[in-house]
């Protein structure tokens, strides 16, 4: 079935990394019902994988001209900023609400 053992690793890589694209949809989904500024969500965490994807986005683009390992990873890169930009958008939310009931 397999040439040889790049073939599994390819294979690996696709299917795990197809999983983690679809991951963010129930995080995002998570956030965006939380009603308490989703702090559980660390930001530092996110923020990381943000910069991860987006730097191995570039390197595959810049150096190894690797097309499909560019667009998974602005995909995942795009997924992580959904999650992050959510979750800062839940918090100031969350935060708003606290100061207008904290005023009353």
């Amino acid at each position: 079935m397999f040439a040889n053992g790049l073939d599994l690793l390819a294979l690996s890589f696709g299917l795990f990394n197809a999983l983690r694209i679809a991951s963010y949809a129930p995080q995002v989904v998570a956030v965006a019902r939380d009603r308490h500024g989703a702090q559980a969500i660390s930001f530092s965490c996110w923020g990381i994988w943000v910069g991860a994807n987006t730097t191995t986005a570039l390197y595959a683009w810049i150096n190894l001209g690797d097309i499909p390992l560019t667009m998974i990873s602005c995909i995942n890169g795009a997924g992580c900023a959904a999650v992050l930009l959510l979750a800062a958008a839940k918090r100031i939310s969350a935060r708003s609400r606290l100061s207008v009931a904290g005023a009353s």
